[in-house]
């Protein structure tokens, strides 16, 4: 049975089943048993997700006509959004406790991992839409999660409001790339793309800038990252980190299968949109971030910037191999790093009640295993050698020379050094500035080891960058013998 048929029935059933907790349990066991059950769901998605391949063959072909394909790409996808949604749900155990509508909080988290984990296995258009909704609508609802804070209100409608005109917009180009092809399988869409008479070049390229914007939402690309600031500040932490590091690398897997896979005949359009759009995107983001005050609203900017460096990797993935395994590599580590500095921010603002940059003053001394994991993941964001991040971008801008886009490379290089300012002034902050209280503040374990765990991934992938390295590769291998 496929990977994506068994995990509807896992995840989705648990999810319909939690909100009747709400009236099963009541006081702490309400929220203990969700979360944990929670918890426990997505361990054993992750297990099927690791044991399925080695009980059934993986699809190394273009025969697949179904709504999925089992393969190394939808595979290795899977595991990272299934993974980061773990950490969020494990950190939770201690963000949510005793708030109210937790069993709704993790319902609505585990549909969103749901649908993250569909988009990684779906080949066509229909079904990316459906597991695309599935994904998106849930966010919605945890952004504005809450509901008496007029900030995260304010941030969950204007989410809702972009998102609704993103949806529509891919919808809009996947009828046009049906109109032109006649189906909405990837693969057949490959096969009929080539006939597309010269006369319809034009709606093929309307579709494909449709798709670009559509995704790009989603992707964080600038200019279609306006909701992202306002949402990352507006909801829970917790929350922040599933949008940043999990909803954001379902997409990129979705525009691989599309402009990769379905779309080589444009890819002359495509890599020179996608060439613009990433040196906006990561020079945007890195000079926004520079000027924040909140550390929600930096690390935002920071994803954003992220994002650019990703995209380096598409732009070039027909050009070299390298490409899309850059894009694989950083979307590993860059969602082990992104998850890890949103959960120390997180349990940061909970136990000081702000989010402000001065109140980072002193943290170090005071919440000492908050501040170390905080700072890796800040080094590894910046690449700082020999952490993960700095393996993932050096292979990115490795692709971009093999794809003959040096001035994509050079650029990619400055804005990471760039980079490196505003994340050292953060730690600067954390164990070199004085705060207004030098009281040692309490580290809840359940959330520390989450940290710590994720820490050891962050220092063991950089030390030892070659498993995930070769994952990547046999992924980009398959991915690109099956088209």
């Amino acid at each position: 049975m496929d990977t994506p048929l068994i995990l509807i029935p896992l995840l989705g059933g648990v999810a319909v089943f939690m909100p009747l907790l709400e009236v099963i349990f009541k006081g702490e066991m309400r929220g203990k048993f969700s979360s944990h059950l929670a918890v426990a769901a997505l361990l054993v998605a992750l297990a099927v997700v690791i044991y399925q391949p080695l009980t059934s063959p993986l699809e190394l072909t273009a025969s697949s006509s179904g709504l999925f394909r089992n393969d190394l790409m939808g595979l290795f996808f899977s595991l990272v959004v299934l993974l980061v949604a773990l950490l969020v749900a494990t950190s939770s155990l201690d963000y949510m406790k005793g708030r109210p509508n937790e069993p709704i909080y993790y319902s609505l988290l585990l549909f969103t991992a749901l649908g993250m984990s569909l988009l990684a296995f779906s080949v066509d258009l229909i079904m990316i839409l459906v597991a695309w909704e599935l994904m998106s609508i849930p966010t919605y609802v945890l952004t504005g999660f809450w509901k008496h804070d007029a900030k995260s209100n304010e941030a969950a409608l204007k989410y809702f409001i972009l998102g609704a005109l993103s949806s529509g917009t891919i919808l809009y180009g996947i009828s046009l790339i049906y109109g032109l092809t006649g189906s909405t399988n990837i693969f057949q869409i490959l096969r009929a793309s080539t006939g597309i008479p010269d006369s319809f070049q034009s709606l093929a390229i309307l579709a494909m800038l449709l798709l670009v914007a559509g995704l790009g939402f989603k992707m964080s690309l600038v200019p279609f990252h306006m909701w992202i600031p306002d949402a990352y500040e507006g909801a829970p932490t917790t929350i922040s980190a599933l949008l940043s590091a999990g909803t954001k690398k379902a997409a990129f897997v979705v525009a691989i299968r599309i402009f990769v896979i379905a779309l080589p005949v444009l890819h002359l359009d495509w890599q020179l949109t996608f060439a613009i759009l990433a040196l906006i995107t990561m020079t945007l983001g890195n000079i926004a971030a520079l000027t924040q005050k909140t550390i929600t609203r930096l690390l935002a900017y920071s994803s954003i910037a992220q994002a650019g460096y990703i995209l380096i990797g598409l732009t070039v993935a027909l050009q070299t191999e390298l490409g899309l395994i850059g894009v694989l590599f950083h979307v590993f580590t860059h969602a082990v790093m992104q998850t890890t500095a949103f959960l120390a921010a997180a349990l940061i603002a909970k136990k000081t009640g702000r989010t402000d940059l001065d109140s980072y003053n002193g943290i170090g001394a005071r919440m000492p295993v908050t501040a170390f994991t905080m700072t890796v993941a800040l080094l590894a964001l910046a690449g700082v050698p020999p952490l993960n991040g700095f393996w993932s971008k050096l292979v990115l801008f490795t692709s971009a020379i093999g794809g003959d886009l040096t001035w994509l490379a050079v650029a990619g290089a400055l804005n990471s050094a760039f980079s490196l300012g505003y994340y050292a002034w953060i730690v600067k902050r954390m164990y070199l500035d004085e705060g207004k209280s030098t009281t040692p503040i309490y580290e809840p374990k359940p959330f520390t080891i989450v940290l710590m765990a994720a820490t050891i991934v962050i220092v063991a992938t950089g030390i030892y960058p070659a498993p995930i390295y070769e994952f990547a590769r046999l992924a980009v291998s398959s991915l690109i013998g099956a088209a």
